[in-house]
């Protein structure tokens, strides 16, 4: 059974998450939630399996949980990702594509990310052409991120995703005799939003308690008749985790709106970690590498009285 679950996110790793530096945790969920929706986009593009996309933001998700955010700009990590597991698995893309896609997105010409309000962006090819020295240094830079990823996961990249299990549940429960496409699809819209969520539901959820969460949210919107015993039991759901992972799938639609009226960057393209430290110096803060100036202020502090003490001397 091993195949069919993840590792999960330990308490302490979502505590020091939430505890990298001076970086609030809003811009901490905004970097996640816009890096993820650059790599689905980039694998719509790529045309890979939404299987292969999943797994990527998964993978992304489970660096950033050990890793500063602001240690690698957020595309290289987001082309890295998409990288590494296209390249695992069936649909594998060459540095090229890659590279070419995620220049196009990250241009001006790309609608990526755009206000609907603002007038589209005009197509100007030269805004994303890459030369062979910029596909060098973007190439470049994306083997060094994806070996970073690897180094900070111990080379564990397996991903179990719950939507097979999801279909195998709804066959289970015979939902898809009745109304076949429109429930099993509103699972999977679901589930894939579940990728974006601010509480990181694929790191701290088994993918049966995802799949079991979906299927009810799904259920209750189209309103199916759902078995009146505590079905979710029979799929090893207690009635605590499901209740969580259904406020939490519904949330991300809400949350998502509030933080894009709260950051106004956000309505305008890809988010870089420039945008990130503007917005930092903005508030009155700074960081460096996902740290704090606490940290750096406490080395140069010992340094200086390091140094009265040898001039004392």
């Amino acid at each position: 059974m091993a195949h069919m679950t993840n590792p999960l996110a330990t308490p302490e790793q979502l505590y020091q998450r939430r505890s990298y530096g001076s970086l609030p945790t809003e811009l901490q969920d905004v970097i996640l939630f816009a890096t993820q929706c650059l790599t689905q986009a980039a694998g719509i593009l790529l045309q890979l399996p939404q299987s292969t996309t999943a797994q990527a933001n998964v993978i992304l998700a489970r660096y950033w949980l050990v890793e500063p955010f602001m240690s690698h700009e957020f595309s290289d990590v987001s082309a890295a990702a998409i990288y590494l597991i296209a390249k695992v698995g069936p649909s594998p893309r060459s540095p090229r594509d890659v590279s070419n896609v995620f220049a196009y997105l990250m241009s001006r010409s790309s609608s990526f990310f755009r206000s609907p309000s603002s007038p589209p962006p005009v197509n100007d090819p030269s805004s994303y052409y890459l030369s062979d020295a910029a596909y060098q240094a973007i190439h470049e830079r994306v083997l060094a991120t994806e070996a970073r990823i690897l180094y900070a996961l111990s080379f564990n990249t397996h991903v179990s995703l719950p939507h097979p299990l999801a279909i195998t549940y709804l066959q289970a429960m015979d939902f898809l005799g009745v109304r076949k496409e429109t429930i099993s699809r509103r699972v999977v819209e679901y589930l894939n939003t579940a990728l974006l969520s601010p509480q990181m539901l694929y790191l701290t959820s088994q993918p049966n308690a995802l799949a079991v969460a979906a299927i009810y949210n799904a259920a209750k919107d189209l309103g199916t008749k759902m078995p009146e015993c505590e079905w979710w039991e029979v799929f090893d759901v207690d009635r605590e985790e499901l209740g969580f992972l259904v406020v939490g799938m519904r949330s991300v639609e809400g949350w998502v709106k509030k933080m894009r009226e709260d950051v106004p960057r956000m309505k305008e393209g890809m988010i870089t970690r420039n945008d990130i430290e503007n917005e930092l110096r903005r508030r009155g803060l700074s960081v460096w590498n996902g740290y704090g100036n606490a940290m750096m202020d406490m080395e140069a502090e010992v340094a200086r009285r390091m140094d009265e003490r040898v001039s004392e001397a």
